[in-house]
């Protein structure tokens, strides 16, 4: 992520975005959670969502959205916090 070290974006967990089956994922990083609603696209020929999410920044509500490409095994992405604080962000996908 741009906006954040590296230690940050680690603290509790390893970063992690999912995006699950019926337009439904999770992500979280240094202390920010929360649960996406998505949509699949197509951006420049790549794979894309589009996604809105609410969550909490450490203990307070938060929400936001943000979008990612897929190619090959990378995404790459930003994501926004409301009202202000956005980060690109680039995460090779799990092979889970």
């Amino acid at each position: 992520m741009d906006l954040w070290d590296q230690d940050f974006v680690d603290e509790e967990v390893e970063v992690c975005f999912e995006f699950g089956s019926h337009n439904i994922g999770s992500f979280q990083f240094g202390y920010v959670q929360g649960q996406i609603d998505y949509r699949v696209g197509t951006c420049d020929g790549k794979p894309c969502v589009e996604f809105a999410w609410v969550g909490n920044n450490e203990s307070d509500s938060a929400q936001g959205r943000g979008w990612a490409t897929l190619e090959g095994d990378e995404i790459t992405g930003m994501i926004c916090l409301y009202p202000g604080d956005e980060s690109a962000f680039k995460r090779k996908k799990s092979k889970r």
